[in-house]
């Protein structure tokens, strides 16, 4: 798999092969996901309360409100209204925020551990910043600008009404020059009243001082995110595609041996041919009956998942000829009547059950005194790859590797080579296993799991480590 594109066959061969284990470690990220909500995200609800500013505002000037709804001013005043134990202005702040809405609106929200105290604290930033608010914009024009303006204005309504005496007591004919005096007189008078506007336009006292809280804010009926649900489905989920994508790592990365060539090239000989294993649960061995070995097979990580769906095999007869095929073509390398080993990795069960039925098929030669020198008698001995070692040489000479693909990497094959070496036993072929379905009952022959001797080596048997 180091060179194949990542496939949805792929993930689907995942999800089928390794559902129990997906589905622990789904639920143990549930478990984080809550743990994390207990812990490190308890609940909060959020309220919120609009405040509407009357007049006609700019953006900036919008924006500098709501610097001010959040400032340590209003929340120092928020805090000592509410009065909560082991909550400080600090805190609020934290807790609060603003944004400016469409219509002149700000809206403040208020951020707490129930729903009853997120509403009060909305409430009362928002009382606290149309007072302070207030405030700021009475407090930008002094008493002296407040009095001097107030007599501004007293001064144009008696001027106004000094107009209407000089008007009254200019001529009342209709002269030409009593005409204009009038007439310059009303002009005055409009000059008047349109810079009075004006003046009272361009108080910001006059027109933004009155702000307006938009009624209390809404008691909130859930919480705020992240909610324990969503850290829950977060952390399931989570795990979930941090195992999937695990598994699809780690099989970037393996360097087990797959192809014909590599397998032939780290062993150092050529290959005999393929041989078929049905794909059926077997027996497990005593060595598999540890606690460890059930918690693997209850999760089901004992079961290769990056290997390809076996193929549909055909019946016993045209398995048993690919077992036959075999055995000849040792029987054309060995040279002479010869007794080869065959050596099977620890482990491979798939290797061990072809082995079996190697040795099988090869006592059943018929005519074993024939022109054709028969079969050469097997004995299967199972190896260790961590610390590989073969028997010295006996009544056997040659050694014959039987193995599945994809289960081991080159180092490991050079490791059994050089155990072969050492007990000076030539390899004279390789064998692979594949596992097939059998899609109909098998034909009446030789048992499979009866026929697997065991894998031991004898007891005086030495040999060469890596």
């Amino acid at each position: 798999m180091n060179d194949d594109t990542i496939r949805l066959v792929t993930i689907g061969r995942i999800l089928r092969r390794r559902w129990r284990l997906l589905a622990v470690l789904t639920v143990v990220g549930a478990l984080v996901g809550y743990g994390a909500s207990v812990l490190l995200f308890p609940p909060r609800y959020t309220a919120s309360a609009s405040v509407l500013l009357p007049g006609q505002w700019g953006e900036r000037e919008l924006l500098t409100q709501v610097d001010i709804a959040t400032s340590s001013s209003v929340a120092d005043r928020a805090a000592a209204t509410l009065d909560w134990q082991g909550v400080s202005s600090a805190d609020l702040r934290d807790r609060v925020s603003a944004k400016a809405a469409d219509g002149n609106v700000i809206k403040i929200s208020g951020t707490a551990d129930t729903p009853k105290r997120a509403q009060q604290l909305s409430d009362r930033m928002a009382q606290q910043f149309v007072s302070y608010a207030a405030r700021i914009a009475g407090g930008s024009t002094d008493s002296d600008a407040a009095s001097g303006t107030e007599a501004l204005r007293k001064q144009v309504a008696e001027t106004n009404l000094r107009i209407t005496e000089l008007a009254d007591a200019a001529d009342p004919g209709q002269t030409v020059e009593s005409v204009q005096t009038r007439t310059e007189l009303e002009k005055l008078r409009t000059s008047l009243q349109e810079a009075m506007n004006k003046l009272d336009q361009a108080d910001p006292a006059a027109t933004k001082v009155n702000m307006v809280v938009m009624g209390p804010a809404a008691r909130p009926a859930g919480e705020a995110p992240p909610t324990r649900i969503q850290l829950i489905v977060a952390g399931a989920l989570l795990f979930f595609l941090l195992a999937v994508i695990g598994h699809l790592t780690a099989a970037r990365m393996s360097r087990r041996l797959r192809t014909e060539p590599e397998i032939a090239a780290a062993l150092g000989s050529a290959l005999l041919g393929t041989v078929d294993v049905p794909d059926e649960p077997s027996a497990h061995r005593p060595e598999d009956r540890g606690p460890r070995a059930r918690i693997r097979r209850l999760l089901g990580v004992d079961i290769r998942w990056d290997l390809p769906t076996p193929q549909t095999s055909g019946d016993e007869a045209s398995r048993q000829i690919r077992y036959r095929r075999v055995c000849a073509r040792l029987r054309d390398q060995l040279p002479a009547p010869r007794r080869p080993l065959v050596v099977v990795p620890d482990g491979d069960e798939i290797a061990r059950r072809a082995a079996g039925q190697l040795v099988a098929e090869a006592e059943s030669d018929p005519s074993p005194s024939s022109s054709s020198r028969g079969y050469p008698m097997l004995r299967v001995v199972g190896v260790s790859v961590s610390q590989p070692m073969v028997p010295d040489r006996d009544n056997e000479s040659g050694v014959l590797i039987v193995l599945s693909a994809g289960s081991w990497t080159a180092g490991e094959l050079a490791g059994i080579a050089e155990a072969c070496a050492d007990a000076e036993h030539e390899i004279v072929g390789i064998v692979l296993a594949d596992t097939v379905r059998v899609s109909s009952t098998r034909s009446a022959g030789h048992p499979w799991d009866a026929a697997v001797p065991a894998l031991a080596v004898g007891g005086d048997a030495t040999g060469g480590s890596r």
